[in-house]
């Protein structure tokens, strides 16, 4: 099984914790093991392939977990657009991956509370990281947030950067989650309740093949 890169400096720590304490107890270095156990499960990144053979406007989902929420919106980035909402429990693989191919030509740190992220309200009132991009099939976007377990949102895109679709752009550490904003003539293909998964599940597509 794949490691996140980004849970490599905690793992390191935990490691390293858990063998000098072994010295003094044993006790607390059979603490310091679980935890590192814990890391180790949680910081998994397998590798994906979507479920079918992929449509050209195939939208793929970006983050593992169940759909909280559908709904039509104004962003400032898009304008008016629909969102799917997926939250992600703490059991949940953490990556999270670009929907479409695209280029990224906005990004936005809000800083925020660490209310419940499967509320609705924390798509507003949570720590948050936007990322929008522009594809074949218009303007997307993309949000990471924070839950009440969550420590950091992790980003490895910037302004110009190009993902192609299933590509892994970020993470975030600890409970959390992601919603995705498609662009004008994009339609669901999932319901509320939904489990997905990043990478596999095909969350949207154009009209025409929906």
């Amino acid at each position: 099984m794949k490691i996140a890169k980004d849970g490599f400096a905690s793992l390191a720590l935990l490691l390293a914790l858990a063998v000098t304490s072994f010295i003094g107890s044993k006790v607390i270095g059979v603490i310091f093991l679980i935890c590192f156990v814990f890391f180790l499960w949680f910081f998994r990144d397998p590798e994906r392939t979507p479920e079918r053979e992929l449509a050209e406007s195939d939208f793929l989902s970006p983050a593992d977990g169940k759909v909280t929420e559908i709904l039509e919106t104004d962003t400032e980035f898009m304008g008016h657009a629909t969102k799917i909402g997926i939250f992600m429990s703490g059991t949940d693989v953490h990556v999270n991956r670009f929907p479409c191919d695209g280029r990224v030509v906005f990004t936005k740190y809000v800083p925020g509370k660490k209310w419940l992220a499967i509320a609705p309200k924390a798509s507003e009132i949570n720590e948050r990281y936007y990322v929008g991009a522009e594809g074949k099939f218009g303007r997307f976007m993309l949000v990471q947030i924070a839950g009440i377990m969550a420590r950091r949102i992790v980003v490895r895109s910037k302004i110009n950067d190009s993902f192609v679709r299933g590509e892994r752009y970020g993470m975030i550490k600890l409970g959390s989650k992601v919603d995705i904003y498609l662009p004008n003539g994009i339609v669901p293909t999932v319901l509320v309740g939904q489990r997905v998964f990043a990478g596999t599940t095909i969350v949207a597509t154009g009209k025409a093949n929906s």
